[in-house]
Parts: C-alpha cells; structure tokens; sequence
C-alpha cells in the first residue's frame, strides 16, 4: 500500500523499469517554467518510481525538485506531471527503503562503472520519489 493517492499504472511502471532513459526536470523557484531535462537513473521500488542525485543533497535538479515538490519526467515513452518527494535517509523505515532502492539499483545498473557512487550515503540522502500528478 503506498501512502500517497496518485500512482503509477502497471505499463508505465514496467515502462520505466525497462529503461535508463529517464528525464527529470523540476520547476524552477518561479513554480511555473519547467527547469533543463536532465537525464538520471530510475529503478522501481514496490510499485513507486525512485530516482538519487549522483552529486547528492548539492544536486541543482534535487534543490528544485526538493524546494518546488514537482516537474515533469520523460521515461521510456512516457511524458508525465509528476510529484517529489524527498525520502529521509536516518529514520529506520527511511533506511529499510534506501536499503531495497539500493538493490535495485544494483539489479538495474550494477554493471555499470558508474553505480558504486550511487549506493552511497551521500546519493541515499538525496532519495526522492517520483509520484504522477
């Protein structure tokens, strides 16, 4: 059960889950102009779409995406309004989602030489969900 009321439907999820083609842009601070598309990694946790700051908590896409709580994605054919949620990183239910983001992370892009950085405390502290608005 997730707790927010917007989700995700099952072929955009696998949509998603198939690609490492995925776009964030956040708003910029005026709410309204949609900020650069920047292309991120995305893995699918218990239906929820999860995407990490390779820079971490300094990330410009987080900062915006973290002060204006919503943007637009791109992802394996889809173009969306979406929602951001910034997940903690120090309350134990906050550590057991990072824990599974994690692993799949590692299942999605574990070969990848860029996918250490992204298992860091550093990338955990800048979690956030991607919901559909």
């Amino acid at each position: 059960m997730t707790d927010h009321a917007t989700t995700w439907t099952p072929d955009v999820l696998r949509a998603i889950a198939s690609t490492d083609d995925f776009h964030i842009a956040p708003f910029r601070a005026d709410g309204t102009t949609l900020g650069t598309l920047t292309w991120i990694w995305s893995v699918v946790v218990d239906g929820n779409v999860y995407v990490r700051a390779y820079n971490g908590t300094n990330s410009r896409w987080y900062q915006s995406a973290r002060s204006q709580r919503a943007g637009r994605i791109t992802a394996g054919g889809v173009e969306k309004d979406v929602a951001f949620t910034p997940i903690g990183d120090t309350e134990p239910a906050a550590i057991e989602l990072n824990d599974r983001i994690d692993r799949a992370y590692e299942a999605k892009y574990g070969t990848s030489p860029y996918y250490p950085p992204m298992v860091t405390a550093k990338t955990r502290a800048a979690t956030v969900r991607v919901d559909p608005r």
